[in-house]
């Protein structure tokens, strides 16, 4: 049985799902990012209480086709942001209608009506969390980042990296270098 879950992220979300499922008893075939498939039907008990546990960390079971359809637009943006050396250069927009078989329009403006906020800007959000975690990590460049995100220059992820956050990636980073040589000293 396939069951839909929002608001899965990251890693983490996997495991809180998992051990929900584990606590409940409930065997499963495997856990993606909003996907979970398990190796029977749940009741409607079993799905309320997985509900109430996955709750606590942010996480909702989705029953409506619509809430479906959302979570899978956020699970392509989040891969492709997330793991955008792994796979050939494509559009968001023709990959994102490949993946789920429909016209690019149609899933932008659905999303736009459930969401009140548009892919193009999930997606910009995503990326400049991204960008942030690879400065963090200080192993590539402002270029190389570029290039993994598939910005046209460092100079255009700079630009919308300073107008989302007020800053500049060079600034983001000596804060962080700042905030660690500070720890260090204490």
């Amino acid at each position: 049985m396939k069951i839909y879950v929002k608001n899965m992220a990251c890693e983490s979300c996997k495991i809180v799902v998992k051990d929900a499922l584990d606590e409940l008893g409930i065997p499963l075939i495997k856990v993606e990012l909003g996907e979970i498939e398990t190796k029977e039907d749940m009741t409607d008990d079993e799905k309320k209480k997985l509900n109430t546990k996955i709750n606590k960390a942010g996480l909702e079971l989705l029953e409506k086709r619509q809430g479906v359809l959302i979570e899978k637009i956020r699970k392509i943006a989040i891969d492709y942001v997330y793991n955008s050396d792994e796979r050939p250069n494509l559009k968001f927009s023709v990959l994102l209608g490949q993946e789920l078989n429909h016209n690019y329009t149609y899933l932008a403006n659905f999303f736009s009506e459930v969401e009140a906020t548009t892919i193009e800007q999930f997606m910009i959000a995503l990326k400049i969390e991204r960008i942030k975690e690879l400065i963090i990590f200080g192993e590539d460049t402002i270029a190389q980042i570029a290039y993994k995100l598939n910005y046209s220059s460092a100079a255009h992820l700079s630009n919308q990296f300073k107008k989302i956050t007020g800053l500049t990636p060079s600034h983001f980073k000596a804060l962080k270098e700042k905030r660690r040589i500070t720890i260090q000293n204490i």
